[in-house]
């Protein structure tokens, strides 16, 4: 089975394109094995760019446990790249199909190959019970959070994030913290969780916990969110660079449109065979 590796500010995943093959029997057993750093090919889960009837491709994502989620902004700007770079639709303006629904995609190129991809990620969902959390709010903004020594502001971005501002952040909250929230009950499916440091209302630095992989070097959609709950908190604005481990990317919550823009890098790093179909 042929794969490309493809990162997005660090954020690496494992690709298959089943416009050019058929898709494993089993993926999210696929998506353990491959995301294995020592025994397989390395990587934050496993993303498969597939025919769609109502977009260009498709995008179909699960974990580095084997879990599926619904999005990866990270995953839909390297999906852009590839649709575009391996010729499947050589379009300036993408549509790729998601978990989320169909997100538009604008790419920019240099000789000939994307080097950067904006992305529509659409309007959040600030509705408690469709985040979900069973903090109270719609959304829960600046919310203790019980069992916790945190206040919290809760945003889906068709997956859920839960944002806690901090004045220094620690491997103690990401690595010790972080996986405690993530499946803490207030969370019915389980929770993202970001770390946030404001240096200036424009300049943020965010470490996040994702959930079912783990500290990742970048997440697009908890960099959606933290956009978004940056301004119902009152702590910075809606057009900021957010610096993560892996890289920086920009973003803009549209007033006008309520709708996230995020942009951002995509790379593909190499291509191989997994011998394991």
């Amino acid at each position: 089975m042929r794969f490309t590796k493809m990162q997005g500010c660090g954020n690496d995943y494992v690709y298959l394109d089943c416009f050019a093959q058929k898709p494993p029997a089993n993926a999210p057993a696929l998506s353990v094995k491959v995301s294995n750093r020592n025994f397989g090919v390395g990587s934050d889960g496993l993303i498969l760019i597939c025919p769609s009837e109502k977009a260009d491709a498709r995008m179909i994502m699960f974990n580095a446990d084997g879990s599926e989620s619904e999005m990866c902004g990270n995953g839909i700007r390297c999906v852009a790249k590839y649709v575009y770079d391996h010729g499947i639709a050589k379009k300036p303006t993408l549509a790729i199909e998601t978990g989320r629904g169909v997100l538009t995609l604008d790419v920019e190129t240099q000789n000939g190959k994307v080097q950067q991809v904006r992305v529509d990620m659409g309007e959040p969902i600030l509705d408690a019970a469709k985040i979900p959390t069973t903090l109270p709010g719609n959304p829960p903004i600046n919310v203790p959070l019980p069992g916790f020594d945190f206040k919290a502001t809760c945003v889906s971005m068709g997956n859920p994030h839960c944002i806690i501002h901090v004045d220094t952040i620690t491997d103690e909250q990401v690595l010790k913290i972080g996986p405690k929230i993530e499946i803490a009950a207030i969370f019915p499916r389980k929770t993202n969780v970001e770390f946030v440091k404001v240096n200036r209302p424009n300049d943020l630095t965010m470490r996040v916990w994702e959930r079912g992989s783990g500290e990742t070097l970048a997440c697009g959609t908890g960099a959606s969110a933290v956009c978004v709950a940056g301004v119902l908190a009152g702590r910075s604005e809606r057009k900021v660079t957010i610096h993560l481990v892996g890289g920086d990317l920009q973003l803009l919550w549209c007033e006008k449109s309520n709708h996230v823009f995020m942009t951002g890098p995509a790379v593909e790093v190499f291509s191989g065979e997994w011998i394991e179909a």
